[in-house]
C-alpha cells in the first residue's frame, strides 16, 4: 500500500530524473563539433554538400569536414546574409541539397530510444531499489503493529437483512447498533452499554457474519483480526499489537473491534491448556488491561467469537469486559427456510422449488451447511446443462452434504449387493413399523461417501426433547439392518459396525446421563463438562464404584438386547414387505418415499421426532 512517505519519495525521484535528462540533452547540444559563422559559410559555399533547416535551426554538412551546425535561427541568418550583400540563392548550388525536417525532434523514435527510454529504465531500477529498501525498513519497524483489517462503514456490504435464523441474537445486537448511532440516549439515563460482546456457537452458525452485519447496520468502521494474529515467537510483540489495535480503534471511534477465534489468545492462564506460553499470557494480560481501560464515552465496542467458551479465562468474561454473551444455536425449521431465502437470492430457480420442504428436510443444518447446499445444487444444475436450479438438484445436494457424493463406479458382487439391499430394507421396515421413529424419505443401496447404502429418515417437525420410547425405537431402527441379515441369511456381516457404535453410545447416555434405567435410578453417573448448545461432551470423570460400573454395563447390554429383539420381531412380522423392498432395491437401487410406501403401506400413524440417518458400510 502506498504511504504518504512513499509518494513523496516517488516525486523526488521523478524530479531528479527530469533534471538529469535535460542536463544531458543540453550537454550534447553544446558539444556538437564545428560551429560556423556567416563569413565561414560564405567562404566555404563550394564545399557545402547539404543544408538542413531543422526546428528553425540551420545545419550545414560539408564534404571534407565533420558535422557542423549553425546555432542561430534561420531568420537571423537570412538578415545577416542580406547585410553582407550575399544572395541566399547562392547557398543552394546544383551540388547542394536543401532538406527541411519536422519542427519537433522530440517525437522522433530515435530520440525516444536515445534519450527517454534509458532514463525510464534507470528510473525503474532506482524505484525498485528504493521500494525494496523502504519495504524492509517498514517490515522491521511495523513488526509490533496491529494486523487488523479496517473496513469502512460508509458502504456496508452486510446488514441484518443478510443474516437469518438468529433473530434473538440480532435483537441483542440491535442495542449495540443503537448505542453506536445514538449514545446520548443511553448516557443521559446513566446506562452503560456492554464493552464486550461474546458470540458463542457451533462452527457455521454465523458468528463472523453477524459481527459484520452489526458494523454494517451501525455504519461505523470495523476492525477485524484473528486471535492467532496477536501471538508471535518474540516476547512482547503480541502485547504491542494489542496496544496498537486499541489505539487505532480509539482514533476511529465510534467503531467495532472484532476478534475471531478469541480462544487462541484468551485461554486460561496458568492452567496448562494449550501449553505454557508466556507470550500468549502477556498478550491476554494486555488485552484485559485495554478492555478495562475503556472510558464510557469512547464508543468502541469489542465483539469476539468462539466455539470454546469453556476454556476462556474467567477474567475475560467478567462484567466490564465481555459482559454480554450471545448464544447462536442451530436454526429451527423457520430459521432454515429464512436462511435458504437469503442464499438463493440472485439464483435462477424453477417455479416448483419449495424452500419450506427443503427446510424440513435439513434438520440440524447450520447456516454454512445451507449455503453449501445451495452451492452444490447450483453446481449440479450446471453439470446437467440446466438454466435453472430445480427441486431435484436441491434434494440431491442435501444427501451430498450429509453423506458425500455418490460412488456409482464402485463395483460390488451380486451377493454383496443382495446383502446390502436386505440390510437397508431392514432399517426401513423397522423405521416404518415402529410408532416413534421418523418417516422414511429415501432408501438406497448406491454407495455414498463411506456408506455402502443408507436410509434417510426425517421428522416432520423439529424436536428438542427425546422421550424414552422414542430412544428405544431409534435403537431398534439402528439395529434393523443387522436383524435382517441374521434372519434372511442366517449370518451377519461387518456392515452394521457403524450402527453398533451409535447404538452403544445412545444406550450409555440413556443409562448414565438421562436416568432412563429402572435398576440404576434417577442419578447421573460420571462428571462431565458438556456444552449443551454445541451438542458435544468435552470430558468425563468417573465418580462411581466398580460395582456401579458393572451394573451400568449390564443395563447398557440389556437395552441393546431388548432393542435387537424388537427389531427381529418387526422383521419377522413384515417379512413379505422386506423381501419386496429388497427385490426392488436390487432392481432399481433407490426408492423414494412414495415408492417405498407403495411396497409397504403404513401400519401405524407416525409421530414426530428428531432426525435419523442409518448408513451401512
Amino acid at each position: 500500500m502506498n504511504t504518504p512517505r512513499s509518494r513523496v519519495s516517488l516525486v523526488y525521484l521523478l524530479l531528479f530524473l527530469i533534471i538529469i535528462f535535460f542536463l544531458v540533452v543540453n550537454f550534447q547540444e553544446q558539444n556538437r563539433p564545428g560551429v560556423l559563422t556567416i563569413n565561414e559559410i560564405v567562404a566555404k559555399i563550394d564545399r557545402i554538400s547539404e543544408i538542413r533547416i531543422d526546428n528553425d535551426r540551420l545545419t550545414v554538412i560539408m564534404d571534407d569536414e565533420p558535422y557542423t551546425s549553425y546555432k542561430e535561427p534561420v531568420t537571423t541568418l537570412v538578415d545577416q546574409l542580406l547585410a553582407l550583400d550575399v544572395d541566399p540563392s547562392q547557398l543552394a548550388p546544383t551540388s547542394t541539397k536543401i532538406e527541411v525536417k519536422a519542427p519537433s525532434p522530440w517525437l522522433n523514435i530515435a530520440t525516444i530510444f536515445t534519450y527517454i527510454l534509458p532514463f525510464l529504465v534507470l528510473g525503474g531500477v532506482f524505484w525498485f531499489v528504493f521500494r525494496q529498501a523502504q519495504g524492509s525498513n517498514n517490515a522491521a519497524m511495523s513488526f509490533g503493529k496491529s494486523r487488523a483489517r479496517l473496513f469502512s462503514g460508509d458502504q456496508p456490504t452486510v446488514t441484518f437483512d443478510d443474516v437469518a435464523g438468529v433473530e434473538e441474537a440480532k435483537q441483542d445486537l440491535l442495542e449495540v447498533v443503537e448505542f453506536l448511532q445514538e449514545p446520548e440516549k443511553f448516557i443521559s439515563l446513566g446506562a452503560r452499554i456492554p464493552k464486550g460482546v461474546l458470540l458463542v456457537g457451533a462452527p457455521g452458525t454465523g458468528k463472523t457474519l453477524l459481527a459484520k452485519a452489526t458494523s454494517g447496520e451501525a455504519g461505523v468502521p470495523f476492525f477485524s483480526i484473528s486471535g492467532s494474529e496477536f501471538v508471535e515467537m518474540f516476547v512482547g510483540v503480541g502485547a504491542s499489537r494489542v496496544r496498537d489495535l486499541f489505539d487505532q480503534a480509539k482514533r476511529h471511534s465510534p467503531c467495532i473491534v472484532f476478534v475471531d477465534e478469541i480462544d487462541a489468545v484468551g485461554r486460561h492462564r496458568g492452567a496448562g491448556l494449550g501449553g505454557s506460553h508466556d507470550e500468549r499470557e502477556q498478550t491476554l494480560n494486555q488485552m484485559l488491561v485495554e478492555m478495562d481501560g475503556f472510558e464510557t464515552d469512547t464508543n468502541v465496542i469489542m465483539v469476539a467469537a468462539t466455539n470454546r467458551p469453556d476454556i476462556l479465562d474467567p477474567a475475560l468474561l467478567r462484567p466490564g469486559r465481555f459482559d454480554r454473551r450471545i448464544i447462536l444455536d442451530r436454526p429451527d425449521v423457520r430459521g432454515r427456510e429464512a436462511i435458504l431465502k437469503v442464499h438463493v437470492k440472485g439464483k435462477p430457480l424453477e417455479p416448483k422449488v419449495d424452500l419450506s420442504l427443503l427446510a424440513k428436510g435439513t434438520p440440524g443444518f447450520v447456516g454454512a451447511d445451507l449455503e453449501n447446499l445451495v452451492n452444490e445444487a447450483a453446481i449440479l444444475a450446471a453439470r446437467r446443462d440446466k438454466t435453472k436450479i430445480g427441486q431435484d438438484e436441491f434434494q440431491e445436494s442435501i444427501e451430498r452434504v450429509i453423506a458425500g457424493p455418490e460412488r456409482k463406479s464402485r463395483l460390488i458382487s451380486e451377493d454383496e449387493k443382495r446383502i446390502i439391499a436386505y440390510h437397508e430394507a431392514g432399517h426401513a421396515v423397522v423405521a416404518h413399523a415402529l410408532p416413534k421413529t421418523d418417516i422414511v424419505h429415501k432408501v438406497t443401496i448406491v454407495p455414498r461417501g463411506m456408506a455402502g447404502g443408507y436410509v434417510l429418515a426425517l421428522p416432520e417437525d423439529d424436536s428438542t426433547l427425546m422421550s424414552r420410547k422414542k430412544l428405544l425405537d431409534d435403537l431398534a431402527f439402528a439395529l434393523g439392518g443387522r436383524a435382517a441379515e441374521e434372519i434372511v441369511f442366517d449370518d451377519i456381516t461387518s456392515g452394521a459396525s457403524n450402527d453398533l457404535e451409535r447404538v452403544t453410545k445412545m444406550a450409555q447416555k440413556m443409562v448414565t446421563r438421562m436416568g432412563m434405567s429402572d435398576k440404576l435410578g434417577l442419578r447421573i453417573y460420571g462428571k462431565s463438562e458438556e456444552l449443551v448448545f454445541l451438542g458435544r461432551e468435552i470430558s468425563e470423570q468417573r465418580n462411581y464404584s466398580d460395582a456401579i460400573a458393572e451394573k451400568i454395563d449390564e443395563e447398557v447390554s440389556l437395552l441393546i438386547k431388548q432393542s435387537y429383539q424388537k427389531a427381529k420381531k418387526v422383521i419377522n412380522k413384515y417379512r413379505k414387505n422386506l423381501d419386496a423392498i429388497a427385490k426392488k432395491l436390487i432392481e432399481i437401487e433407490t426408492l423414494t418415499r412414495d415408492e417405498f410406501e407403495e411396497l409397504f403401506p403404513s401400519p401405524i400413524k407416525k409421530e414426530t421426532g428428531a432426525p435419523a440417518f442409518a448408513p451401512a458400510k
